[in-house]
């Protein structure tokens, strides 16, 4: 399973890419706002530094909801590096302009999927990520993980190749309960990124073993 880092902020993102284990990124315009990016220019700018920084996929979103608004958008997002890739809502214009970004070899991420049929729809039109929203998923009520499980069942019976991308992750366990029901990424906070180090008998058996050291110094 690849790690992303959803976020727009470059000091986690560079946290993160120096454990070694980064293979992307997930932004939004909310994330943009939260570093206080604003205006086109600085956020084109802001895509191209975190380019630079990562060698894996970057999704960058477009906030238009209409089919010409998303191609354009699409376009100038795709054309700032190579690593892009078009971040597009589920909604009918999102999978009519996710069909002309595949047939014109742009890679996009369908994303705000919350159920298995809006995933094969995406599939269908070739898109090269879905983001399923596990946490908010929860939050009513509903298992994120097992729509993770329920999608990736239908990809492989179907033989679609689109990847399984987890968003709204809100802990390391959900990170862990991904990787067990078939999730291809998962893209989360670098606090959860950072819950995977920790269990306490870690920390026991690592100070009994300083301690013991001491007696041969």
């Amino acid at each position: 399973m690849k790690f992303f880092i959803d976020t727009a902020n470059l000091s986690q993102i560079k946290e993160a890419n120096d454990l070694g284990i980064l293979d992307g990124v997930t932004t939004n315009p909310s994330l943009m706002a939260k570093e206080g990016i604003k205006g086109n220019d600085a956020v084109i700018q802001h895509y191209k530094t975190i380019c630079e920084m990562v060698n894996g996929d970057i999704s960058a979103e477009v906030i238009s909801t209409d089919f010409a608004g998303i191609i354009e958008e699409g376009k100038k997002l795709a054309a700032i590096h190579k690593n892009i890739v078009v971040k597009v809502p589920m909604i009918k214009e999102g999978i009519k302009a996710i069909k002309w970004f595949t047939d014109n070899g742009i890679k996009t991420n369908c994303t705000l999927i919350f159920s298995a049929g809006q995933a094969i729809l995406a599939a269908k039109a070739g898109a090269t990520y879905v983001s399923p929203f596990i946490g908010r998923i929860d939050d009513s009520s509903w298992d994120g993980v097992q729509l993770i499980e329920q999608i990736a069942n239908i990809y492989a019976v179907q033989g679609f190749k689109t990847e399984i991308l987890a968003a709204s992750i809100r802990n390391a366990l959900h990170i862990v309960k991904c990787a067990e029901a078939g999730a291809d990424v998962c893209t989360c906070p670098l606090d959860s990124i950072l819950g995977l180090l920790k269990h306490p008998l870690t920390d026991i058996g690592l100070a009994k073993f300083l301690e013991d050291a001491k007696k041969f110094a």
